[in-house]
C-alpha cells in the first residue's frame, strides 16, 4: 500500500557525476533537497574510465570548482597519475587529466553527499513521476513510498530502458551490473518527454597479474602536478604509472572476421553511439587503413589489481573478445575481469529544454547529464551543477542562471545541447569553442569565481582568497610593463640559444616575453626586480602578454555576441505571423523559443537573413 513519505524542495533522481552535483548545489543554496539513487554503493561511480578531465574535459573540471562544485576536490583527493595532455600546443588546449581511485572517488563523493546540510541520500527506485494539481512533482519508488518536490531534476545516465549488448546477447540492465529503470522510462513517455535511444560502451577489465608488462611502453605522470581545484589544499601526487600497447594485425584479422557477430552490425542496437568514442570494431572499419591502434592501459585503483584497457570498448562476443585481447603485445595471456559491452539506453531531445536545463513544456522539471544527450563524467557533472543551481533559484525566487558562450565551456556545452541538439552523445571538445583562447583551464577561477560567489557556492574566504590573486597579477603585470631590462652578452646569448635577435638597446620584460621564444624562465637570470610570488601568477601573466592582441580579437567577438544576446525574445513571440521569417526559421523558433536573438543566430535552419527579420520585428514592436 502507498504511503506518503515526505516532501522536499528539489528532488534529485540518480546520484552519478550530474545527480552529485545538482543535490550538493540545491542543498548548498539552502533548499531542502533529497538524492535517490538505486544503489548507494554506486554514488558516483564510474562505469566507464577511471580517470577525470582530458582534452576540453579538463577545462569543464576547473570551471566546475571555480563556481562552487565538487568534481574538482573530489578528482585531487583521489588522483593516482596526473598529467597535463597537449603541452606542444597553445594554452588554449592544455587540459589536465588524472587516473583516479575509482572506489576512493565514489566513497569521497557518498561521504560529501552525506554529510551536507539540508540533503538526504536515499536509496529507493523512481518508478513513477507526475505532477499534481497543485504544481508539485510526485514520485513514487518500488516499495510504495510516495515522495514531492517543488522542482524535480532527472540525472539518471544510462538507466533509463537501459539494455546491455554483448555479441547475441542482450538483456535489460543498468551499467556494471545495475538493475535498470524500466518503469521510470515508461513514466517520463507517459509525462509526454520526446526521448531517443543513445547508445555507449566500455572496454574489459584484466587482471595486473597476468599482464606483461616488459612489452608495454610505460606512462608516468607530470613532476609537478596541478591540483583541479583552485582551493586545494592538499597535494597531489602521482602513484601509480599507466602504460601504452597497440593492436596487431591479427587483433585487425580476429575483429574483421567476426564482424557478423557483432550486435552493432548486425543491426540489433538501434541506438546511436558516440562519434568521438568508437569501439574497436568501429575503429577497424572506419580506420581500416591503420596497421594499429593505440591501447591506454590504467589503474582502476590502489587497492585492486584492476586495469583498464582505455581504447578496446566492444560489444563482440565474449569468445571474440578473449581472442583479440590476446593478440595485443603485453596481453597474451590477459585474464579478463569485466567483459566489454555495449549498453543502449533512453534520452531526453534536449532541444525541449531550456538554457537553465528546465523542461520548456514541464514546469519544474529539469534534466541534467547524459539524460540530455551527452557523454562523459565531466559534461554530465557540469549540466547538473547548473540544474541544481537553476532549481534553487526557482525556489528562493532568483533570477535563472545562465551562462554564456563566451563566459564558459559550460556554457558552450549547454548552448550547443538546447539551441543545436545533438544527433549522438554530445562529447566536449576545444574546436566546439570558438572563444577558446578566453577560455582557457588556466583561468577558469579568473573568468566564473565572481559569479560563483555571487550565486552563494563560493565562501567569502575563498573569494577574498581570489581577489588578493587578482591583485598580484594586476601589480606583477604593470611591473613587466614597466621595468627595462638592458642588453648584455650573456642576455643576448640566451636569445641567440632560443632562435630570437639579440637587443641592442634595453627592452621592457613585457615585450621580450611577447617573443614566441622566450619565457619569464628564460628571463628570470637577468631580472633582478622578479618577485617572489607562486607560478601560476606568472602562468597568468606571461599568457596575457604574449597573447593580448588576439585576447582583445576576441573580445571584440564577445562583445558583438552579447549585444545579441541582450536583445531577448518574449515567449509570447508567434514566430507564424512574422512578415518575412521563412517557413524553416518559424518553426524552429517556435519549436526551440530561444531566450534572446543570440541564441536565435545559432539554431540549424536560422539564417542570418531570418536574424535581421527577426530584429526589425523587435524594433518595430518596441519589444
Amino acid at each position: 500500500m502507498e504511503y506518503f513519505a515526505k516532501h522536499y524542495d528539489v528532488a534529485v533522481i540518480g546520484a552519478g557525476h550530474a545527480g552529485i552535483e545538482a543535490s550538493l548545489a540545491s542543498a548548498r543554496l539552502g533548499c531542502r533537497t533529497v538524492v535517490f539513487t538505486i544503489n548507494l554503493d554506486w554514488v558516483g561511480n564510474m562505469a566507464c574510465n577511471p580517470s577525470v578531465g582530458g582534452t576540453s574535459k579538463g577545462h569543464l573540471v576547473r570551471e566546475i570548482d571555480a563556481l562552487g562544485g565538487e568534481m574538482g576536490k573530489a578528482a585531487d583527493h583521489t588522483t593516482l597519475q596526473s598529467r597535463m595532455l597537449n603541452l606542444g600546443k597553445g594554452p588554449a588546449v592544455h587540459s589536465p587529466r588524472a587516473q583516479v581511485d575509482r572506489r576512493a572517488y565514489s566513497a569521497y563523493m557518498k561521504h560529501a553527499l552525506e554529510l551536507q546540510e539540508n540533503l538526504e541520500l536515499r536509496q529507493a527506485e523512481i518508478v513513477d513521476l507526475q505532477r499534481n494539481a497543485d504544481g508539485n512533482w510526485e514520485m513514487r519508488t518500488a516499495l510504495e513510498a510516495v515522495y514531492t518536490a517543488r522542482c524535480v531534476i532527472l540525472a539518471t545516465g544510462t538507466f533509463l530502458a537501459g539494455k546491455v549488448y554483448v555479441g547475441d546477447v542482450s538483456y535489460d540492465s543498468g551499467p556494471d551490473g545495475m538493475f535498470p529503470a524500466v518503469r521510470l522510462a515508461k513514466a517520463l513517455k507517459t509525462l509526454g518527454v520526446e526521448t531517443r535511444r543513445f547508445k555507449t560502451g566500455t572496454p574489459s577489465r584484466v587482471n595486473r597479474r597476468s599482464v606483461d608488462f616488459s612489452k608495454l611502453e610505460r606512462q608516468d605522470g607530470d613532476p609537478c602536478v596541478a591540483p583541479f581545484s583552485y582551493d586545494s589544499n592538499k597535494e597531489v601526487r602521482n602513484k601509480i604509472p599507466c602504460y601504452i600497447t597497440y593492436t596487431s594485425e591479427e587483433t585487425k584479422r580476429i575483429i574483421l572476421n567476426n564482424l557478423h557477430r557483432s550486435p552493432l552490425y548486425g543491426g540489433k542496437i538501434d541506438g546511436v553511439g558516440p562519434r568521438y568514442c568508437p569501439s574497436i570494431e568501429d575503429k577497424v572499419v572506419r580506420f581500416a587503413e591503420k596497421e594499429r591502434h593505440q591501447v591506454f592501459i590504467e589503474p582502476c585503483g590502489e587497492e585492486t589489481e584492476e586495469l583498464y584497457l582505455q581504447g578496446l570498448s566492444s560489444s563482440l562476443p565474449e569468445d571474440v573478445q578473449l581472442a583479440f585481447l590476446h593478440s595485443i603485445p603485453g596481453l597474451e595471456h590477459c585474464q579478463v575481469m569485466r567483459t566489454a559491452y555495449a549498453i543502449e539506453y533512453d534520452c531526453v531531445n534536449a532541444l525541449t529544454l531550456r538554457p537553465t536545463l528546465e523542461f520548456l513544456q514541464l514546469d519544474g522539471l529539469f534534466g541534467a547529464g547524459q539524460f540530455n544527450g551527452s557523454s562523459g563524467y565531466e559534461e554530465a557533472a557540469a549540466q547538473g551543477l547548473v540544474a541544481g543551481i537553476n532549481a534553487a533559484n526557482k525556489i528562493l525566487g532568483k533570477k535563472p542562471f545562465i551562462l554564456d558562450r563566451a563566459s564558459s565551456y559550460i556554457g558552450t556545452l549547454i548552448d550547443d545541447l538546447v539551441t543545436k541538439g545533438c544527433s549522438d552523445p554530445y562529447r566536449m571538445m576545444t574546436s566546439r569553442s570558438e572563444y577558446r583562447l578566453l577560455l582557457r583551464q588556466d583561468n577558469a577561477d579568473r573568468r566564473l569565481t565572481k559569479l560563483g560567489y555571487e550565486v552563494g557556492l563560493i565562501s567569502q574566504e575563498r573569494y577574498n582568497a581570489f581577489l588578493e590573486k587578482l591583485g598580484l597579477i594586476e601589480t606583477e603585470t604593470a611591473r613587466v610593463e614597466s621595468v627595462t631590462l638592458p642588453p648584455s652578452k650573456a642576455l643576448n646569448e640566451v636569445l641567440v640559444s632560443r632562435g630570437t635577435s639579440p637587443m641592442t638597446t634595453g627592452a621592457k620584460i613585457a615585450d621580450l616575453l611577447r617573443r614566441p621564444q622566450l619565457n619569464y624562465d628564460a628571463l628570470t637570470p637577468f631580472d633582478p626586480t622578479r618577485p617572489d610570488l607562486p607560478d601560476e601568477i606568472f602562468e597568468q601573466v606571461e599568457i596575457d602578454v604574449k597573447y593580448a592582441g588576439y585576447i582583445a580579437r576576441q573580445k571584440a567577438q564577445v562583445a558583438e555576441m552579447r549585444r545579441l544576446e541582450c536583445r531577448v525574445l518574449p515567449e509570447t513571440i508567434d514566430y507564424a505571423k512574422i512578415t518575412g521569417l521563412r517557413l524553416e526559421a518559424a518553426e524552429k523558433l517556435s519549436k526551440i523559443r530561444p531566450e534572446n536573438v543570440g541564441q536565435a543566430s545559432r539554431i540549424s535552419g536560422v539564417s542570418p537573413a531570418d536574424i535581421t527579420v527577426l530584429l526589425i520585428y523587435l524594433e518595430k514592436n518596441k519589444l
